[in-house]
């Protein structure tokens, strides 16, 4: 069975990126024993990833690269906000460890919508947020095959996700 939308995806990879120096950097590895599980074409994954598998077949590898336009996007300025220290109290009190430099917090905006940044700076009433995804700005580069492809099932098509082993279960 082709990879194709609506197809339930198992695959591995290793992602990297070119680093400053011009090296490849290793970002990311999914092995056999916990692989990437998908719906193709509702995985949240960048277009560009999904059509650069589609077709392929179980026992399938692959190797390409997908341009950050393609991918996570420029880096955005404006996506670096500075945000009042008070809104990350908890029970009235500011945690210090959760206010480092360097740590990810999920975040929700005006309109409800979840997002995620990283704290990029701590200051005496303010925290710098950058909500630019952590590889915007990269060109990624993936290797991996395709472990199994399924048809979804009719609750995983209403549910948005994969149910199951590798997915979610509830």
């Amino acid at each position: 069975m082709q990879i194709s939308n609506a197809k339930v995806v198992s695959l591995t990879y290793q992602l990297t990126v070119t680093d400053k120096n011009g090296d490849r950097e290793l970002v990311e590895t999914v092995e056999q024993e916990h692989p990437m599980v998908f719906i193709h074409g509702m995985s949240g994954l960048p277009e560009a990833f999904e059509d650069k598998i589609a077709g392929l077949v179980a026992g399938d590898t692959f190797e390409f690269s997908i341009p950050a336009e393609e991918g996570y996007g420029e880096y955005d300025a404006s996506a670096v906000v500075d945000l009042p220290k008070d809104i990350f109290k908890v029970d009235g009190e500011h945690v210090e460890e959760m206010l480092e430099v360097g740590n990810f917090l999920p975040m929700t905006d005006d309109r409800g919508n979840r997002l995620q940044g990283q704290i990029i700076e701590v200051g005496e009433d303010f925290v710098r947020m950058d909500f630019n995804h952590p590889l915007a700005d990269k060109e990624m580069f993936f290797s991996g095959a395709i472990l199994s492809v399924r048809e979804a099932t009719e609750s995983e098509l209403d549910h948005g996700h994969v149910h199951g082993e590798g997915g979610v279960h509830h």
